[in-house]
């Protein structure tokens, strides 16, 4: 299954990853702003989120009471449309549109922003160096000069990265109905599938099962720092601590 149907398929349950998606995005925004702001401390600033699901990131910059213009991009048009009813339903101006990564910077209008970020693991999709490079120099064009990129990635030193692995979310409410969601992560080399299974109980009848399947790149964040540098970013490092996963930056 390709990303893009896995995300198109998953986008009207994405929130339920979080016990609370709207405390989860608030927080989330704070943190990315603190980073943002330690690296470019004034100013209105124009932000790229590259990889906006339905709006997670994106919505939560623009509520941390930061200046922020925000475009969004995902490829999956579902999961846009989704990020643009959640924006209008909070009363907040964000662009969100379709565009693939590896496209961006004609997808954007050969725009450049301040900052350009891409979260929660989006760059590992792209299965190999080779993409995620190719990605990275989209990113390096999308950037002003002096601007930021920054990402944020899982950890794969403290996976194993191998055999097959269960990752519950717990217990969550969708509609009146019980919900519960957990991933099953098999590894094959260097890459894994994910099969994410939703099982729906409203305690009257048989239990609806969903799966929804894609992969990633179990790549480290010292290769994907250097294929940073590789496309053109200065000063690249990782923050831990900063967020709920490791982050990398760079600077153009």
């Amino acid at each position: 299954m390709s990303v893009q149907h896995f995300y198109d398929d998953f986008s009207a349950y994405y929130h339920l990853i979080y016990d609370n998606w709207d405390a989860s995005m608030r927080r989330q925004g704070k943190h990315l702003d603190a980073v943002i702001r330690s690296v470019l401390p004034q100013g209105e600033l124009e932000v790229l989120d590259a990889a906006c699901g339905i709006g997670t990131q994106s919505m939560g910059l623009a509520l941390s009471g930061g200046s922020y213009r925000i475009t969004g991009c995902d490829l999956s048009p579902a999961s846009v449309s989704r990020a643009r009813s959640e924006a209008a339903s909070r009363g907040l101006d964000i662009a969100f549109s379709p565009a693939d990564m590896l496209k961006l910077h004609d997808s954007v209008g050969q725009r450049q922003f301040d900052v350009v970020l891409a979260c929660d693991n989006a760059v590992p999709h792209l299965l190999n160096d080779q993409l995620i490079g190719e990605a990275f120099g989209q990113f390096y064009k999308c950037t002003k000069e002096g601007g930021l990129c920054l990402i944020s990635v899982r950890d794969y030193a403290d996976t194993p990265a191998s055999g097959t692995q269960v990752h519950p979310y717990g217990v969550r409410e969708l509609d009146g109905k019980r919900v519960i969601l957990l991933q099953l992560w098999e590894f094959s080399g260097s890459t894994y599938q994910i099969n994410m299974y939703l099982l729906e109980d409203d305690g009257s009848g048989p239990v609806l099962a969903r799966v929804f399947r894609t992969s990633y790149y179990a790549v480290g964040t010292e290769r994907l720092a250097e294929l940073m540098t590789d496309a053109g970013f200065r000063e690249v490092r990782r923050l831990d601590g900063a967020f709920f996963q490791p982050i990398l930056i760079g600077i153009k």
